[in-house]
């Protein structure tokens, strides 16, 4: 079961970080993300075929991946015919992880390390013409206004975004109850964050060695004026 509490002055991105470099071992394990499938140049995660009818044809383009992690979605968008993909994460084992499987690919991917609020600054402005995040990225973050104006730095004029997310709603619920019932337990709206402490992780066996996560909700109207923020500067 997990455990959860406010966070008091509790550091963030330290907490984070921890965690996903002590997930990346889990996941590149034999019951991680099935890494050998990428030796197929035709083989896409599960991820990007689910996505693939809303992501459009990406033949030309300058792609990036924000919170890439070890890398296998953007692999996967690297081989729909883009000019150029690059894949942005915090976490040094992750990438080194996503170069890694970006060789054993032979697909040509600039993995940088780097906050993903300095995603302008380390990969320089109206770069991309397609900003990619997948499902469970935005959590991460503690404000999506500070996130959406990164992604509209990052795209030339007419760039676009992809976000696949679940409804902040779903984030709001418990865990499941014995009485089976859905329950608003969490915040729905933007907080300093919530502490978990979760053991196990999606992927892979084993415990996670640093258990501990702070994880952020966003509304769907900070969702949505984030977005008319991305839009507004390529339009003003």
């Amino acid at each position: 079961m997990n455990v959860w509490q406010r966070p008091v002055n509790a550091d963030w991105r330290s907490i984070n970080l921890a965690n996903w470099e002590s997930r990346v071992p889990l996941h590149t394990g034999p019951d991680g993300y099935n890494l050998d499938s990428f030796d197929d140049p035709d083989f896409l995660s599960a991820e990007l075929r689910y996505d693939l009818p809303k992501l459009g044809r990406l033949d030309g383009l300058d792609i990036v991946h924000l919170q890439c992690h070890i890398g296998t979605d953007t692999v996967s968008l690297s081989r729909l015919g883009p000019r150029s993909t690059s894949g942005l994460d915090f976490s040094a084992a992750a990438l080194r992880a996503a170069r890694e499987l970006g060789v054993r690919a032979r697909a040509d991917i600039a993995f940088v390390e780097a906050d993903v609020y300095h995603a302008v600054r380390t990969l320089g402005a109206d770069r991309f013409d397609l900003v990619y995040t997948g499902i469970g990225a935005l959590c991460w973050i503690p404000s999506i206004r500070r996130w959406a104006d990164v992604v509209a730095g990052l795209l030339r004029p007419g760039g676009r975004l992809f976000m696949r997310e679940g409804h902040p709603v779903l984030w709001s619920l418990c865990d499941p109850r014995p009485d089976r019932l859905l329950v608003v337990e969490y915040p729905y709206f933007e907080t300093d964050g919530i502490l978990f402490v979760e053991h196990d992780t999606y992927a892979g066996t084993g415990a996670v060695a640093s258990p501990r996560i702070i994880h952020f909700n966003h509304g769907l109207g900070d969702l949505h004026r984030a977005d008319r923020r991305r839009t507004n500067r390529h339009h003003a």
